[in-house]
């Protein structure tokens, strides 16, 4: 009851942004005053009202607000969405959002357009705006070059103190990434970077070499997302300069930026652990998502055929001790759950390009453990009530129940153990082989684990039950 009322209490206390939005674009205020009233909100309120207007209201919102206003809106949008909206503008509106957008947010919406009207807006922008999304666009998706953007302060490394202030002053009438300066020799070489702390408390007459951080983190444009994603997040930086091979500045990674890149990889890697080649929309077409998915359900049904013929080689252990089914879900179940986690923990370790032959195979140990022990904690478990279970509900004897229930226990034991190195080594093997660990693997173990826990499972019904304790029709 409390809950409740507090729900209702802070449902009257938050603003209702939306509707006070779609309000002002629905009346017959001038427009130069619903544009002072809209300045009000932030960009991404503004960004969730777009999508409950409809066409005209849209269009009214283009007319009404300047293009920063909607750049900053644009920035909150999917960039299929953006791209959507961006192509009911006319061509001097669309020109002057794409402007003042982000660059790599830019390239990533004019990517969504369709190409004629995209060549028209990328004309129509400013020439230093069109070579930055040229650039940007220049690079292939997997690079993190395309998720850099030239919103940054660069100056040159032999200025003073008091010219790299002005500098300052100049570029930050264009750009608003400004807590961090970057240095360029007069090749354009990156050579370091400055705090504007620093750089603020600094002496006018101190030279602004001694202010320059020489050590500081970068990134190479065409590498890929992949190979530099754990070393981006390891810095706390708000901006990491981009460079070519030929170690020019190009641009920086934000942290805005970085957060979508790790947000869209395990969007990706979700997608692979399920056998998918990407993630589906809901716009996608029929067809397309049947295509990414088919592949390896083939694959899957023909190892799942194979995993059935197991079970009817032990066809007449079924048949002689009919209950040992009703448990054969627990056994796969809980195999495949483990296989599951060791190939998460695997592939994130994975990432790490340079982790050694020990240290995988460390890896491999820890895991093994890691399911042995909690196969061992739940096999324990399982023997006492599953025995209790079969005693008192099944009305079976002292030493069948539990007999029944220990050959449960030790295969969930031996199950789990196996199933956690095979979610290991299989991720391993592939990345081996120059495969992505992350579309293999995934379906899979599964599969593997099924087929493990079946021989284990049926095998030990076999040699334990039926033929050391003899019990069966």
């Amino acid at each position: 009851m409390a809950n409740e009322i507090k729900k209702e209490v802070d449902a009257a206390v938050l603003p209702d942004y939306e509707s006070e939005i779609i309000r002002i674009i629905r009346s017959n205020t001038s427009p130069r005053a619903a544009q002072k009233q809209l300045d009000d909100y932030h960009g991404s309120d503004v960004a969730a009202v777009i999508e409950n207007l409809n066409v005209g209201e849209r269009k009214k919102l283009y007319r009404i607000c300047n293009a920063e206003m909607l750049a900053e809106a644009f920035e909150h949008l999917d960039e299929d969405v953006a791209g959507e909206y961006l192509n009911e503008m006319d061509l001097k509106k669309a020109a002057d959002v794409v402007s003042e957008l982000e660059t790599d947010s830019a390239a990533a919406i004019l990517h969504e357009i369709e190409k004629g009207k995209r060549a028209l807006i990328i004309e129509a922008v400013d020439p230093d705006v069109r070579r930055d999304i040229k650039l940007i666009a220049s690079f292939d998706e997997d690079e993190i070059g395309s998720r850099m953007t030239t919103n940054c302060i660069v100056i040159r490394e032999n200025l003073t103190v008091k010219q790299a202030m002005s500098e300052l002053v100049r570029q930050a009438e264009e750009n608003d990434n400004i807590t961090t300066l970057f240095a360029v020799d007069e090749s354009d070489e990156f050579y370091g970077a400055i705090d504007l702390k620093d750089l603020i408390t600094a002496r006018a007459d101190r030279p602004l070499e001694e202010l320059i951080a020489t050590s500081f983190p970068y990134v190479y444009a065409h590498e890929t997302i992949d190979d530099c994603i754990e070393r981006l997040k390891e810095y706390s930086e708000a901006s990491i300069p981009v460079l070519d091979n030929r170690n020019r500045f190009l641009g920086v990674i934000t942290s805005q930026s970085l957060i979508e890149v790790v947000d869209d990889e395990m969007g990706d890697d979700y997608a692979k652990l399920a056998g998918l080649i990407a993630e589906e929309d809901l716009k996608e077409p029929l067809i397309r998502s049947m295509k990414k998915r088919l592949p390896w359900l083939l694959a899957l049904l023909g190892l799942g055929i194979l995993v059935s013929s197991v079970v009817g080689v032990f066809e007449q252990v079924v048949a002689s001790l009919t209950m040992i089914m009703a448990f054969q879900s627990l056994i796969l179940d809980m195999s495949g759950n483990v296989g599951t986690q060791s190939l998460a923990v695997t592939i994130r370790v994975l990432m790490d390009e340079n982790l050694s032959a020990r240290q995988k195979l460390m890896l491999v140990g820890k895991e093994t453990r890691v399911g042995f022990f909690n196969g061992l904690l739940l096999g324990v478990i399982s023997i006492i009530f599953v025995g209790l279970y079969i005693m008192l509900f099944k009305h079976k004897d002292l030493m069948f129940s539990f007999a029944v229930s220990g050959c449960i226990g030790v295969a969930l034991i031996l199950a789990m153990a196996i199933s956690s190195a095979v979610g290991t080594l299989i991720p391993m093997f592939f990345k081996k082989i120059k495969v992505d660990p992350a579309v293999a693997s995934g379906p899979l173990i599964t599969t593997i684990n099924d087929l493990v826990a079946v021989v284990t499972y049926y095998g030990l019904s076999w040699v334990f039950l039926i033929n050391f304790m003899h019990f069966g029709n």
